[in-house]
């Protein structure tokens, strides 16, 4: 084993957060140690910092939240259904078409009350929609796209992607499954999850796993060099 995997030779675990070495090991390491000058530098065997520990914890913890699938994802057709319907509700065009108000004020009213008469609903989109907010303009523009594709059979909302105002196909490739004429197509919903996250988990792991067993590899901590030995 120690031919292919240096790391793992000698290695004793009946202490592990003492030392992962046997005693030959520790002894060697010793000797090394404190009669080797290190190019001068007289090294203490001190324990790695707390905050050197906590800092690598806080990166790997805001790169993974930053860079989290849910935070990343699109808008799709189905968050907006809703308001495309109170839109042509009759309060809603009352507002918009009141001609003693401006335009600006006449949308902003409509899209305040739009969303008030939303949030007294439960809804499986409320958080995509406080991400993703829109104007009544932007609303105008994708709503004749909404409605077409409701009046489709067999048509999912959530598999269409909001990009710029356009309504579009979504380009995610998931399972398969079969829609209403017994066809096999591809999902176009994009995953909370993805393969990618869970490799850059393993690969955090792994790094941690080895950064322990090669640190436990030294001698333990109470033990100090004498470094007059050397130097």
């Amino acid at each position: 084993m120690s031919k292919y995997l240096p790391l793992l030779d000698g290695l004793k675990l009946n202490h592990p957060l003492r030392t992962m070495t046997n005693d030959a090991k520790i002894e060697e390491a010793k000797h090394i140690w404190e009669h080797e000058s290190l190019g001068g530098i007289a090294e203490n065997n001190n324990p790695l910092p707390r905050p050197v520990v906590g800092l690598l914890l806080l990166t790997f913890l805001t790169a993974m939240a930053w860079t989290f699938p849910l935070f990343g994802q699109r808008p799709n057709a189905a968050i907006y259904a809703d308001y495309v319907s109170l839109m042509s509700s009759a309060p809603i065009q009352q507002v918009l078409n009141d001609k003693t108000k401006s335009t600006a004020k006449a949308d902003a009213e409509a899209m305040a009350m739009i969303e008030d008469t939303l949030s007294h609903y439960n809804s499986p989109y409320e958080f995509q929609r406080a991400q993703h907010p829109i104007t009544m303009n932007d609303l105008r523009i994708m709503a004749p796209k909404i409605i077409e594709l409701q009046k489709q059979p067999g048509v999912d909302l959530e598999e269409y992607s909001i990009i710029a105002g356009d309504v579009v196909l979504a380009n995610f490739e998931g399972n398969w499954r079969t829609d209403e004429a017994g066809n096999q197509v591809r999902t176009r919903k994009q995953p909370w999850w993805d393969k990618g996250y869970s490799t850059a988990i393993y690969w955090f792991i792994g790094f941690c796993i080895a950064v322990i067993i090669t640190v436990k590899r030294l001698p333990p901590i109470d033990w100090k060099p004498d470094h007059t030995i050397a130097h």
